[in-house]
């Protein structure tokens, strides 16, 4: 059996690892337009920070691709599938054949069309080693950092350059920062933390117009910059299994085997859709660990044996000079809202389930809350007033606790 993944991200990974949990012994090829070893990418602003290096920003070990028996080609890019000769193309139109084949394509920032950008020298997006690379030769002690986009990838940027250049200015049009994960309070709380380090916001505006080294608002503000850094957003990579007739929605169509429209091409990670059990409907969950678990259905599934992609829900864990936050599920139902300080806590509920939360500050066993929202706990039968506020197994029948903690009666 050969195997054919483009890609090399966690959805690569879990993969690899999904399929050699069946077949110890088909040929696995990676095929992916870097050249670098499978990395993590959310780790990527602290090796500018410095709290990490090139080895431990590595996903897997040095050795992965040799434990796994895993050819690789690494700097190269597939610009074509054929399904019916089960072959993909490269950029020198060499091809390659398969018998099962897996797009974990990933997504591309998104640039958005605003007249003069194309002027700005010192541009860069902020997804990949090579963006942090090129941030980083264009990066001066005193440099003026417009960044575009106040959303995870915005701000991941802005922490790293506290202390590393003379003023960072994020400027979004939503009127809160982190607006598909927070809340307005929570969202507050956040924005105040980041302006004590010197992070100047401008929200509920847009950038009109570029020059060389400025921006004209369409508030009519001006924003002069040395360094631009665009983190607006991303779309994902659909392109080959739309140009080979596969079904697209907003990402790749998967079932819940992760197998395309197409027999024997399988999909994963931040291309493709997957089922949010908490919203009880697809859409893209562009989060590390639902490309792992998708990669390793995926994975299993290529190999011949049987699983299935559940329980996912849409979860970010993110943390801001010191401020923690962790978030998951969907914002809809009643809410319990409480704060202290720079603590706050917001839980969603709805038709007897917790449907989603958010912590800023305190985040401790957080991991009570996304279990009820995954295994949709009946909240009749547990003491659901005092896990709003204080959540702990002693709210649990003893029979639950006993399950939560993994023992077997």
């Amino acid at each position: 059996m050969r195997y054919v993944i483009i890609g090399n991200s966690a959805a690569a990974v879990g993969c690899v690892e999904g399929i050699r949990e069946v077949d110890r012994d088909g040929r696995i090829l990676i095929i992916s337009d870097e050249i670098h070893h499978t990395y993590s990418r959310p780790l990527i602003s602290y090796l500018l920070m410095g709290k990490t290096d090139l080895k431990r920003i590595k996903y897997r070990p040095e050795s992965f691709y040799a434990d796994n028996g895993c050819e690789t080609m690494l700097g190269r890019t597939v610009i074509k599938i054929d399904p019916g000769k089960k072959t993909v193309m490269l950029e020198d139109e060499s091809e390659i054949s398969y018998d099962k084949l897996m797009a974990a394509t990933g997504s591309r920032p998104f640039v958005p069309p605003i007249p003069g950008l194309e002027k700005v020298k010192n541009s860069t997006s902020f997804m990949s080693l090579d963006d942090l690379e090129k941030l980083r030769t264009m990066l001066r002690p005193d440099s003026k950092v417009m960044i575009l986009g106040a959303g995870l990838i915005g701000l991941k940027c802005a922490e790293c350059l506290i202390g590393r250049a003379g003023k960072i200015t994020v400027v979004d049009m939503a009127p809160r920062i982190l607006p598909s994960i927070l809340d307005s309070e929570g969202a507050g709380i956040v924005q105040k933390h980041l302006e004590k380090q010197g992070v100047e916001f401008i929200l509920d505006d847009s950038a009109a117009e570029f020059s060389e080294n400025s921006a004209l608002l369409k508030s009519s503000k001006t924003v002069d910059f040395d360094l631009l850094v665009t983190a607006v957003g991303v779309r994902p990579n659909t392109s080959l299994i739309s140009g080979c007739g596969g079904r697209v929605g907003r990402g790749v169509s998967v079932n819940e085997s992760c197998e395309t429209s197409i027999p024997d091409i399988y999909s994963a990670g931040d291309c493709s859709e997957g089922f949010d059990s908490a919203l009880g409907d697809t859409r893209i969950l562009a989060i590390l660990p639902n490309a792992y678990m998708q990669g390793n259905v995926a994975g299993i599934n290529m190999a011949g044996g049987r699983a299935v992609h559940e329980k996912a829900i849409a979860m970010n864990a993110i943390g801001f000079c010191g401020l923690h936050i962790i978030t998951a599920g969907v914002y809809e139902g009643s809410s319990f809202i409480k704060r202290d300080g720079d603590n706050y806590k917001a839980l969603f509920y709805k038709d007897n389930a917790l449907k989603g939360y958010i912590l800023v500050g305190d985040v401790a066993r957080a991991g009570i809350y996304t279990s009820l929202i995954r295994e949709k706990t009946p909240l009749d039968s547990l003491d659901f007033d005092l896990i709003k506020d204080r959540p702990q197994l002693m709210a649990f029948a003893k029979k639950e606790r006993g399950a939560f903690m993994g023992e077997v009666r």
